[in-house]
């Protein structure tokens, strides 16, 4: 990939293709293909093919998507399930049409099985039961990984994907209803202090582990594996440090300085109780992360605080 390839980021506007645009521009690329929702709709392969024919970007970065967290996943199955394989199917048929050199589809650690082996390795895939909260997406992301290894054996093209594990940073979804454990707290114990509210409820038992990565170190990371990654199975891509969401919601109420009673919600959803991934295959080429958990939540707040002053996060009442 030379610095003036024409490289699509499909899904420039959100969390992780936000992320690897800032990335891209930092190494020095300069010609880079970003198109909008309404510009193109990847869900229509009629607009997807003509995008592709009138551009003819030599490289791929699939990064968008239908996403949420764990409620917006259970309450609209159709949408998460379809949209996404939809827009995984249009974009990989236009780039083998098109001839584009590389294409890298970004999935989720979601597509592990609830019970499996920890830490995950890439080879775990499909040996066991979705977690059904989130199934949908889960299934979408399994067939977009899948078609990339299709594409490989059937066409020899040069299709990989690589899976996250919970992505946080900057341009992150604060959405009350859509939003990822993350983001969702920063905004529930922001409000809560602005408020002065003496408790502030967080959702589960607090017991679930989980792994999360800074966004730009995911970012650095997918980059690293389009230079230098190019295999049939996928590639996991995170930050190996393993958390207790009860540790978590405290550090983002340190981060925020709420120093109110912290009581966890039992009635609510805890989801698979332990996910961390094995990310030893791209840290044996070379590639790995450098933000701490700690660092990263602090820029995540200054994120959550300039969305509040850009008017990307709507009012409400924390309840």
């Amino acid at each position: 990939m030379k610095k003036d390839s024409l490289i699509y980021v499909a899904g420039h506007r959100g969390l992780a293709g936000s992320a690897i645009v800032r990335e891209l521009q930092t190494q020095g690329y300069t010609n880079l293909l970003l198109k909008t929702s309404e510009e193109v709709n990847l869900l229509d392969p009629i607009a997807t093919d003509k995008l592709f024919e009138q551009e003819n970007p030599e490289y791929v970065f699939m990064c968008a998507g239908t996403v949420g967290g764990i409620i917006a996943n259970n309450t609209y199955p159709v949408e998460f399930a379809q949209n996404n394989t939809l827009m995984a199917i249009n974009t990989m048929s236009a780039s083998y049409k098109h001839k584009v050199k590389k294409f890298v589809y970004l999935g989720s650690s979601c597509i592990y099985p609830k019970e499996c082996s920890q830490p995950i390795k890439e080879d775990y895939l499909l040996t066991g039961l979705l977690e059904p909260t989130n199934e949908g997406y889960a299934l979408a992301k399994i067939m977009g990984i899948k078609l990339c290894e299709y594409y490989r054996r059937e066409y020899n093209c040069d299709f990989i994907a690589a899976m996250p594990s919970n992505l946080y940073g900057p341009n992150d979804n604060y959405d009350p209803e859509n939003s990822h454990v993350i983001p969702a707290l920063l905004r529930r114990f922001h409000e809560a202090k602005e408020q002065n509210l003496s408790q502030v409820s967080a959702w589960g038992t607090g017991a679930p582990l989980r792994e999360f990565t800074y966004i730009d170190d995911f970012a650095k990371g997918v980059i690293f594996a389009m230079l230098n990654y190019s295999d049939t199975q996928h590639i996991n891509v995170g930050a190996t440090r393993e958390v207790s969401i009860k540790e978590l919601t405290e550090l983002v109420a340190k981060t925020i300085g709420y120093e109110g009673e912290i009581v966890f919600d039992h009635s609510k959803p805890d989801g698979t109780m332990r996910k961390v991934m094995d990310n030893s295959r791209l840290q044996a080429m070379g590639w790995k992360p450098e933000m701490s958990l700690e660092k990263g939540l602090i820029l995540a707040y200054e994120d959550f605080k300039c969305a509040l002053i850009e008017n990307r996060v709507q009012a409400r009442k924390v309840r």
